[in-house]
């Protein structure tokens, strides 16, 4: 997968994450960017952990397992905080 494709799968996937963790208000587009690739490594280094495929291509699972790595950092970065998210 070429720079772009990453960026671009990156962006989707952070921001997808930041909706679900309702952080969408508090992270800029980069933020989004920057946790949806590095959501992307995590899902990928865990599923292929656990004998499965991870980010293999632009494709629809691996946007999942892309936002299901950056909502995964996102909780281990609140944990780390130590603050939580009202509502």
């Amino acid at each position: 997968m070429g720079i772009i494709a990453w960026i671009i799968l990156g962006a989707l996937a952070g921001w997808i994450a930041s909706l679900i963790m309702r952080t969408d208000a508090e992270q800029g587009a980069v933020a989004n960017v920057i946790i949806g690739i590095l959501g992307a490594l995590l899902g990928g280094f865990l599923m292929q952990a656990f004998g499965a495929s991870g980010v293999n291509g632009f494709s629809f699972y691996s946007l999942l397992v892309a936002v299901g790595g950056a909502v995964l950092l996102i909780a281990v970065v609140r944990a780390f905080r130590g603050r939580s998210h009202r509502v």
